[in-house]
């Protein structure tokens, strides 16, 4: 577990000191809007919003899916790690959060709940699918970026996001392509 530990550090430092053209300030503002699942939730709406039933499904499936990644993740997974977060003197001011997150890192809610919704949007419409998960991936490297997680966090969330969203297809499965 240490070598996995001080690897994740390595990786961490080698984000804070880098510089990428043109990501600032497009990851400090996207991390931003994810919060809370504000922009999950208001992108649900607006692919409610079409009338179209596949994107109403989609839409449904990837807010059920990030309500229970948000849940597994920040209540239940955070509550067992305690992984305090990483120290970000080494990240650029300009790129910090304001308001620097109060729970543990591990795993990144964020990246749990980006990720379900796009799943669960894609196992329903894999052409919405495709919109959204640039977008989710995009906050998952936000979260590295403005220095609130370690490369860990994020994948840890992110696969835990992408599972529960197929775990969904347990008791609600897709609708069938052929007519009633």
């Amino acid at each position: 577990m240490r070598a996995i530990n001080d690897l994740d550090r390595r990786l961490f430092n080698r984000v804070a000191l880098s510089r990428l053209r043109g990501a600032h300030p497009v990851l400090p503002r996207l991390t931003r809007a994810a919060n809370h699942g504000v922009l999950w939730l208001g992108t649900a709406a607006a692919l409610a919003a079409t009338g179209d039933r596949t994107a109403r499904r989609a839409a449904l499936r990837g807010v059920g899916a990030l309500a229970l990644a948000s849940v597994s993740a920040n209540i239940v997974a955070k509550g067992l790690t305690r992984r305090p977060r990483p120290v970000i003197d080494q990240v650029p001011a300009v790129r910090r959060l304001l308001v620097q997150p109060a729970t543990t890192s591990f795993p990144s809610g964020h990246s749990a709940s980006a990720a379900a919704f796009a799943t669960g949007v894609a196992l329903e419409a894999p052409l919405l699918g495709l919109v959204v998960a640039p977008v989710a991936a995009g906050v998952i490297a936000s979260r590295v970026y403005v220095g609130v997680h370690y490369p860990g966090d994020v994948l840890a969330g992110a696969a835990l996001g992408a599972g529960l969203a197929a775990l969904t297809l347990r008791w609600w499965p897709l609708r069938g392509t052929e007519p009633a």
